[in-house]
């Protein structure tokens, strides 16, 4: 089975430090340093292609995450302007 590509605007930056994922801002609200309660394990299992939902702290947007790479999260919604 093929996967759609997920366009290159669906996608938003994270930084793992630790056990800690990090969001340098936030798509939504444009808090900065944003630290998500995302377990490590729901990172790998988002690497693996399993379907996340990722609640923001700041202002309680969510992203429904696809997929995840080293460095990206890959949405189903277009999080670039």
């Amino acid at each position: 089975m093929m996967m759609d590509v997920i366009p290159f605007e669906n996608t938003w930056p994270y930084e793992k430090q630790f056990d800690d994922i990090y969001l340098h801002e936030c798509p939504f609200c444009g808090e900065e340093q944003v630290l998500t309660h995302m377990k490590p394990e729901v990172l790998e299992q988002a690497k693996e292609g399993i379907k996340t939902s990722l609640i923001l702290p700041c202002c309680h947007g969510k992203i429904t995450i696809l997929e995840a790479d080293e460095d990206y999260f890959w949405a189903d919604e277009q999080l670039r302007k």
